[in-house]
């Protein structure tokens, strides 16, 4: 099953002096991670959805998991990572000299006139890159933040919210500014859309429990609901990605039909149900289509 984990639930194991911290609503913490107890990492290594943002700086001998893929980092190596609301993760740490930090934070911590967008905040895009590797001289930079972060945590001064999401935008921008393509998009009509639609379809995701089904699947759907044409929508989506609206939607349908398989104890018609198919045979044809394999194969070799 792929849990789903709130800020308060996450935050409720570490020490007192780092509970999690609120602003009218919000969530904020920052935390060093040579403060994790053993169930603290026994709890990383759970394949889990946040309900938060988090962005960590690990060094040492850790193995990151998500989107299928394992990130390596070495025990001489420290790397930058961030991760969304979006995209199930988890954490195996190999060694007890794991160190570094982490921030994670509620989208309405942020002030509402910089609310956390992916068109303000690419990096937290699923479809980008989260995980960094840095140099000495990164790291120095960035361990430097968090420092800053922590100590601000523990004041008392009245507007320390405005300077802990001030370091937090610093910390993204310098991560984006790695990565030059993340924060060289532009923002044309075309562009604007494709946020719109992107943040649309996460708004669906993720899929808690069996009785839970999609509402949109189809390129007239999503058309619909951002109020414009089908063809408006198809243009300006291959524009920007590359792909038509019928890949994009079905590119991230099928991407949680493989973690429900994974990690889920639901039966495929269950799944096929919640992601909207007419017929297990039409989820179990398309699952195949693309991704070469069958719904239960995939189950028989987890």
């Amino acid at each position: 099953m792929v849990k789903h984990q709130t800020l308060g639930e996450y935050s409720s194991s570490l020490p007192e002096s780092v509970k999690t911290d609120h602003r009218i609503g919000g969530h904020f913490v920052a935390i060093r991670l040579d403060e994790f107890s053993a169930e603290n990492i026994e709890a990383s290594r759970i394949y889990s959805r946040k309900d938060f943002y988090k962005i960590t700086l690990a060094t040492g001998h850790a193995t990151f998991h998500s989107k299928n893929k394992e990130y390596h980092i070495r025990p001489d190596e420290c790397a930058l990572i961030f991760t969304n609301r979006e995209i199930p993760y988890r954490w195996d740490v190999h060694t007890e000299n794991c160190s570094g930090y982490s921030c994670m934070f509620t989208e309405d911590f942020l002030p509402p006139h910089c609310f956390l967008r992916k068109s303000d905040c690419t990096i937290f895009d699923s479809n980008s890159r989260s995980v960094f590797p840095l140099n000495k001289s990164q790291k120095d930079f960035f361990s430097n933040l968090f420092l800053k972060m922590l100590s601000e945590q523990e004041s008392s001064y009245s507007y320390k919210y405005d300077l802990l999401f001030l370091y937090v935008l610093e910390c993204i921008h310098a991560a984006m500014k790695m990565e030059p393509d993340l924060g060289s998009t532009g923002r044309n009509a075309s562009n604007r859309l494709n946020e719109s639609f992107k943040a649309l379809m996460a708004s669906q995701f993720p899929i808690v429990n069996p009785s839970q089904q999609i509402e949109l699947r189809t390129a007239q759907a999503f058309a619909e609901r951002l109020a414009v044409h089908t063809n408006h929508l198809n243009r300006s989506l291959k524009a920007v990605t590359g792909y038509t609206t019928k890949k994009l939607i079905m590119d991230r349908i099928m991407q949680e039909a493989n973690a429900l398989l994974l990690y889920s104890d639901w039966t495929i018609s269950q799944i096929s149900y919640s992601l909207g198919f007419d017929q297990p045979t039409h989820f179990t044809q398309a699952f195949k289509l693309s991704t070469g394999k069958t719904p239960s194969y995939i189950r028989k070799n987890i």
